[in-house]
C-alpha cells in the first residue's frame, strides 16, 4: 500500500494516533527545557511531568489495540509499532530526568543541562515536524528534517563526552554519579529521535 492511502479518511486513524503521540511528546521536550532552565517548582513540574507521560502510555495502548485488532494495516505492523515504542522512549527517558533532578535533590541547573534542554527541544521539534510533513507527502521537508535530527544527535554526542570528561575533573564522586546519569538520559533522548527518523525514512521509501 503507497503512503498516499495511508492518509485516506478510512485509514487515517493510525496516522491521527501517532499525530496526537509526536505532539504529546513535544509537550514535555518543552516542558523539560522549562524546567532545566528556570530550576524551580521541581516536584510540581515532575507530577506535571508524570501526567503527560500518563497520556502518552494510553495513545500507545491505543496504537498496540488498533494493530492488533486490524487484519490490514496502513504500513506494516512493525513500522507502526516501532514508531510509537520510539515516541515512548522519548518521553520516559525524559520523565527519568525530570524523576532524578527530584531524587537527587540537585541543588541547581548546570550550563550542560541548560544546553541540553536546547538540544533535545530542537530534536523532538525536528521529528515533529517530519511526522507532520508526511500528511503532506513533502519528502524534501521530511529529509530535510531528518537530517537536522542527525546533526543535533551528533552535536549531543560531543556535549556528552566534553561534559563527563570535565566531571571527572572533579572529586564529588556522588555528585560525578548523579549529573553522569542525567547527561546520559539527555543524549539517550537525541538517540531514540535519529532512531525515529531512520524509521520515517524507512517508512517512506517502503511505502511512496
Amino acid at each position: 500500500m503507497g503512503l498516499k492511502e495511508w492518509i485516506i479518511p478510512q485509514d487515517k486513524a493510525f496516522f491521527d494516533s501517532l499525530e496526537r503521540e509526536s505532539t504529546n511528546v513535544l509537550l514535555g521536550a518543552r516542558k523539560l527545557e522549562e524546567a532545566l532552565k528556570t530550576f524551580d517548582r521541581l516536584e510540581e513540574r515532575r507530577a506535571e511531568f508524570k501526567q503527560i507521560e500518563h497520556t502518552g502510555d494510553e495513545i500507545v495502548h491505543e496504537i498496540y489495540e488498533k494493530v492488533n485488532r486490524s487484519f490490514i494495516t496502513p504500513i506494516d505492523q512493525e513500522s507502526l509499532t516501532k514508531l510509537a515504542s520510539l515516541y515512548d522512549d522519548v518521553l520516559d527517558y525524559m520523565y527519568a530526568v525530570m524523576n532524578r533532578l527530584v531524587l537527587y535533590e540537585v541543588a541547581g541547573p548546570t550550563e550542560p543541562m541548560k544546553k541540553f534542554a536546547g538540544v533535545v527541544r530542537a530534536s523532538v521539534e525536528e521529528i515533529h515536524e517530519a511526522f507532520f510533513s508526511m500528511r503532506r507527502l513533502d519528502r524534501a521537508e521530511i529529509d530535510k528534517r531528518c537530517i537536522e535530527v542527525d546533526r543535533l544527535e551528533n552535536e549531543a554526542d560531543v556535549l556528552l563526552n566534553e561534559t563527563v570528561a570535565s566531571l571527572f575533573k572533579s572529586s564529588d564522586v556522588i555528585n560525578i554519579l548523579k549529573l553522569k546519569e542525567i547527561y546520559e538520559h539527555l543524549e539517550t533522548v537525541t538517540d531514540r529521535c535519529e532512531d525515529l527518523s531512520f524509521v520515517l525514512r524507512d517508512v517512506l521509501i517502503k511505502h511512496s
